[in-house]
């Protein structure tokens, strides 16, 4: 059985994943962390890592990225393996991850999902057929009218996984209405949706003369990414010190 400490526990993705480790036969969650101190789960909740006593195998963290610097520090102190799932991190606190994996295993991924990880790898062997005879590369995201990022990690994560075949000769365009000109072969266009409550839709194009091919991933529910989140918490336990992905949980 593989004890978690679930950090950022009262936000609305820790409350996905307790219930999710409430179903599950090889986790479980033996404490949280929130800045609140709520008391919401039937596992002890500390408003700081600082105040925590428990052991545990691993932490999976969705809370802030204010409270990354200090959830470092308690991963690298106590040698406690991580789960980072908050995004907007600061170009510091990513060298800083770069560094601290060299002490502690830390999973980081865009996208907690199984389904867009299988994706990544599903890309890539697309590409090396449709791209070299001449097919476009198109990305359309969609997300709810609360998001503030624009193009969404996730996006950025599928141009990459693609550009990374193409030796990363290729440019991304955000805005084509910036210059009016013809697209050029070696651009990677990704536009943004924003509205309602759409949880998460990455649509890939390969455009060719006369045929196109669609492949897509659409979230209905956040639990898609508690889910994964989980599963890389199961895999990064007892894990030695390393950067990792949710390529590897995957693979």
């Amino acid at each position: 059985m593989i004890k978690i400490i679930m950090h950022g526990c009262n936000g609305h993705m820790g409350q996905v994943i307790s219930e999710i480790v409430k179903n599950d036969e090889f986790s479980t969650i033996v404490a949280g962390i929130d800045i609140n101190g709520e008391q919401k789960n039937d596992y002890p909740v500390f408003n700081s890592l600082a105040k925590c006593n428990i052991e545990a195998d691993v932490m999976i963290d969705f809370a802030s990225s204010k409270a990354v610097d200090a959830l470092l520090d308690y991963s690298t102190s106590k040698n406690i393996p991580v789960v980072l799932c908050t995004t907007g991190l600061s170009e510091e606190q990513l060298k800083r991850i770069q560094e601290d994996s060299k002490r502690v295993a830390i999973l980081k991924s865009a996208n907690m999902s199984l389904g867009v990880n299988t994706l990544l790898k599903l890309l890539q062997d697309a590409t090396k057929v449709f791209v070299p005879a001449g097919y476009d590369v198109e990305i359309i995201e969609k997300h709810h009218n609360q998001k503030v990022d624009a193009p969404s990690g996730t996006a950025l994560a599928l141009a990459d996984s693609i550009n990374q075949v193409l030796d990363n000769e290729y440019e991304y365009i955000y805005d084509r209405s910036l210059e009016r000109k013809k697209r050029e072969k070696k651009e990677i266009g990704i536009s943004v949706v924003r509205g309602g409550t759409i949880v998460g839709e990455h649509e890939v194009l390969f455009a060719g003369t006369d045929e196109v091919i669609e492949i897509k991933h659409t979230a209905y529910s956040k639990a898609v990414f508690g889910k994964g989140a989980v599963e890389a918490a199961k895999f990064l336990s007892g894990k030695a010190p390393g950067l990792y992905d949710m390529s590897d949980v995957i693979g």
